[in-house]
């Protein structure tokens, strides 16, 4: 079955993000629509797919990660406002009979992804 997931990376100490908050939306003329919210668990992962079945097709999603309370929430010294807040992430599904994973690699000053599988 082809789904949508994603972990966290917290590049700056090695681990993985345990606790982010993620909000997931599909973007339809430009307006977003909520369909979850999440946290990441202690491996930086969603305990579910955050999309699958049914719910799984085409069409363009944000990808909405809270990093700057989870690095406030390790302690790390950050500037008010953080420079890396609330990283969103655009991206498409062009081929729902595929799974599509997004990583996010996050410091408190920069951030990458890739489409995984």
């Amino acid at each position: 079955m082809s789904k949508l997931t994603t972990h966290v990376l917290d590049n700056s100490r090695g681990v993985p993000a345990a606790g982010i908050l993620i909000r997931l939306f599909e973007v339809v003329d430009n307006s977003r629509r909520h369909i979850l919210t999440t946290k990441t668990n202690d491996d930086g992962r969603c305990d579910a797919p955050l999309l699958s079945g049914d719910n799984f097709k085409a069409g363009v999603y944000e990808l909405d990660f809270h990093v700057g309370d989870y690095f406030s929430a390790q302690g790390v010294s950050v500037p008010q406002p953080a420079f890396v807040d609330v990283v969103t992430l655009r991206f498409g599904i062009a081929e729902p009979a595929r799974s599509y994973h997004v990583p996010l690699l996050v410091t408190p000053w920069a951030y990458s992804t890739y489409r995984g599988s």
